[in-house]
Parts: structure tokens; C-alpha cells; sequence
């Protein structure tokens, strides 16, 4: 049953992008703004998450809403836990600003999925470019964040496996330090339902955890970003102690 709900998912998922597509690249050529542009894309991604709890089961329990700004002038760089697909499709569902991700120039090609992402005002990268692509990154990242675009990036750099934490990397936190801005870490518990690179969904609950803003004057990038890790892996400790036992057993 759980293969036969994901498929459906899947399906569903398939389908409804492409209208939701064809109606992003009828906006762009319209000469409509990046930020109508947007709303059509997060209606599309609010009903991915909508239609995994209708169809699979998978809910979502969000604790830490009232740690992120109000002040809509004020920029965040968002620091994610990456365990699946589910929390891309969340976080621009569940957040009160408008997010620019930064990904890599390849999902570009991916058919109408790609062409959305490509119509948005984000910031793709190549990875091949090295320093470059980072200034680029850093350039771009300032413009949305002066304009009041939260930009959210995955600091592991790709899925990770529920239980592990991959290596983190400094560019989320030099490009919030050298644009001024603070930023949020967030525990997400996605793999609990939606493993990595599996088919079969599970139906339960995902925790998302936001933190507290973390200031960025006067700090270095790499003790900032220990930083984040820290609370990020406690924090996931802490929501997914089944994940952990060594570090369940040691409490």
C-alpha cells in the first residue's frame, strides 16, 4: 500500500507541474514581476506538501515560527537540514517571505521542473567554477537579500542520510556575514518519512525546528557555521532520537 501511495504522490506531482509551468513561463512572458512569477511556483510546492499528507500521510509539525523576523526589511540567510526532496518543497510553503535558493546550474535541464526554477529570481551556480561561482553566489545573494528575499541555502551541500550529518560547508555563513544579515538554522526530520533517493514514502510526521537568529557582526565563517552545526545536529538529536542511538544510549 505505502508503494502504491507513492506512486500516486509521484504521479500527481508529475502532472501538476506541467500547468503549473506553462502557467510561470505565460506570467515571464507577459512581463509579470519575479514576484508573481513566485506565488505561482509556491502555489505548486504547497500542493506537493498538501498532497503527501492527503495521499501518503506525511505531516508536518513546525515549532520555532515566531524566532524568524518581522521586520519585512530584514534579510535571513536560512541554514537547512537536507534529508530529502520533501523540506525544498516545504520551506517556500511554510515561510512568510518570499525564498531564493541557490542551486546548482544542472537542475536547469530538468524538464519543466527547471524551467520553473530557471523563470524564478534564484541564484544557480556552476560548481566547476569555483571562486567564481561563490562571487556570484555573494552578488546576487545581497541583491535579494536588500530587497527583502530570504535566501535559503543547505549547508551539507546534498541529501544526507537520516542519522548522519554530512560536512559543512562555510559559504552559507560568509555570504550572511559579508551581507550583513543574521542567520537561522533549521533542523527538518524529512527522512523519517521521505528517505533520500527511496521510492516508497512513509506516512508519520515531520518536525521542523526553526532556531534562534544568530547574529553576523564581527563573527569568522567557520566558527559561525560549528555554530550552526551544533544546534542543528543537537537539534536533530533531540527530534529524532531513534536515529541516533549512540547518542540516545549516552543520555
Amino acid at each position: 500500500m505505502a508503494l502504491i501511495r507513492s506512486l500516486v504522490h509521484m504521479l500527481v506531482m508529475i502532472v501538476t507541474v506541467i500547468p503549473y509551468t506553462l502557467c510561470i513561463l505565460l506570467v515571464r512572458l507577459l512581463g509579470g514581476s519575479p514576484a508573481a512569477r513566485y506565488r505561482v511556483a509556491r502555489a505548486w510546492l504547497a500542493l506537493s506538501v498538501d498532497s503527501a499528507r492527503w495521499i501518503v500521510g506525511i505531516r508536518t509539525r513546525v515549532t520555532g515560527m515566531e524566532h524568524l523576523p518581522q521586520d519585512p526589511g530584514q534579510g535571513v540567510v536560512l541554514l537547512v537540514k537536507h534529508q530529502s526532496a520533501y523540506e525544498t518543497f516545504l520551506m517556500p510553503a511554510i515561510m512568510p517571505r518570499p525564498l531564493a535558493y541557490v542551486f546548482k546550474k544542472e537542475l536547469l535541464h530538468i524538464p519543466f521542473f527547471g524551467w520553473s526554477i530557471g523563470s524564478l529570481d534564484m541564484i544557480h551556480i556552476d560548481r566547476k567554477e569555483g571562486m567564481r561561482a561563490f562571487h556570484k553566489m555573494v552578488e546576487q545573494g545581497k541583491r535579494l537579500l536588500a530587497q527583502g528575499t530570504w535566501v535559503i541555502m543547505f549547508p551539507e551541500g546534498t541529501r544526507i542520510a537520516r542519522g548522519q550529518a554530512g560536512e559543512y560547508k562555510s559559504g552559507p555563513t560568509r555570504l550572511a556575514i559579508m551581507a550583513g544579515v543574521p542567520v537561522v538554522p533549521i533542523a527538518v526530520t524529512s527522512a523519517r518519512c521521505w528517505p533520500r533517493k527511496a521510492l516508497v514514502k512513509r506516512p508519520g510526521v515531520v518536525d521542523v525546528s526553526i532556531g534562534r537568529p544568530i547574529p553576523t557582526q564581527g563573527r569568522k565563517h567557520e566558527e559561525l557555521m560549528a555554530e550552526v552545526e551544533a544546534w542543528i545536529e543537537g537539534e536533530m538529536r533531540r527530534l529524532d532520537p531513534e536515529a541516533y542511538p549512540a547518542a540516545a544510549a549516552a543520555q
